[in-house]
């Protein structure tokens, strides 16, 4: 099975491995910082939200308590 003549490889198949290895780098870093960027924009979001909102205080009363000695 080793005996056999080996296939011919292409002349441009290194030049064509490392153009494709560069477009996934490229790919990976830019889906990264698209990551980034909408983790930072939520966050931002969800800051300014709070500030203008204030979750932690209570809700303000339904009703008045009773006026008692009047």
């Amino acid at each position: 099975m080793l005996q056999t003549p080996h296939p011919s490889v292409p002349a441009d198949l290194c030049d064509r491995a490392a153009a494709h290895g560069a477009r996934l780098l490229r790919r990976r870093r830019a889906l990264r910082r698209t990551g980034w960027l909408l983790l930072t924009a939520a966050a931002l979001c969800l800051t300014v939200w709070a500030s203008a909102t204030q979750p932690w205080d209570p809700p303000p009363a339904d009703r008045t308590p009773p006026l008692i000695g009047w």
